[in-house]
């Protein structure tokens, strides 16, 4: 039995899949974090153990604050790092990893940043679907390799990103099928956009990124809703 009195559910050993459920619960009814949950049911079952996976999973639900949330930059990026475990040779990818294309909508939410291209102005993604990284050690992490002109150091002396990393758009689809990276260019001027790579890529600031859907900001523009009329602006 659980912690809380409630049975514990039932998986092929009882010591891996049920304890997580019965963790999230805690998690989710009584305030606990994922591993003062664990703690608990380990208390009521001492050989209770999380594989893992389902310990990601229960630090995911953890960090979105107990609630399953698919538009969260944390849910679809750890959907997508699941996913490029799993491909050799991506064939057939499921239609919940992709965004919509943002020229599908009639209007852009005024929240939201909307990304062209440069050159021939389609829409390309909105502000929601960057999936936004931790910054990394800068020089250092090229020590490997030549330093190019996209990782140069700031004035500050920190590692700027010249690049935004996205979730798959569903302009996206034909490049990706099939192959494991290769160029994003635009769906209608077919100028260079950027790269992706299941594999990862690295970004200017020395993050590694897996995977990696680069989209270069020197070959878009933000287009910015105004609140009043609809007039836009744009930022180059």
């Amino acid at each position: 039995r659980a912690a809380d009195g409630l049975p514990l559910p039932c998986s092929h050993a009882g010591v891996s899949r049920s304890v997580a459920v019965v963790a999230a619960y805690l998690m989710k009814t009584q305030g606990l974090g994922w591993e003062e949950a664990l703690a608990a049911v380990r208390a009521a079952k001492p050989d209770a153990e999380v594989n893992p996976g389902f310990q990601g999973q229960l630090k995911l639900y953890q960090a979105m604050g107990c609630a399953v949330d698919s538009s969260s930059v944390l849910y679809k990026r750890y959907r997508l790092e699941m996913l490029s475990e799993r491909l050799s040779e991506p064939q057939d990818l499921p239609r919940e990893v992709f965004a919509v294309d943002p020229t599908s909508i009639c209007q852009t939410p005024s929240t939201e940043v909307l990304y062209r291209c440069r050159k021939c102005r389609r829409a390309l993604f909105r502000s929601s679907s960057i999936l936004s990284h931790v910054e990394g050690s800068g020089p250092t992490a090229f020590a490997h390799k030549r330093i190019t002109d996209s990782a140069r150091l700031c004035g500050n002396g920190h590692e700027k990103c010249t690049s935004y990393f996205i979730e798959p758009v569903q302009w996206m689809e034909p490049a990706l099928l099939g192959v494991m990276e290769g160029q994003l260019l635009c769906p209608k001027c077919t100028s260079k956009l950027g790269s992706f790579s299941w594999r990862g890529e690295q970004c200017s600031c020395g993050r590694w990124v897996t995977p990696a859907f680069q989209i270069h900001k020197s070959r878009v523009d933000e287009v910015r809703t105004l609140p009043v009329g609809n007039f836009q602006t744009a930022k180059t």
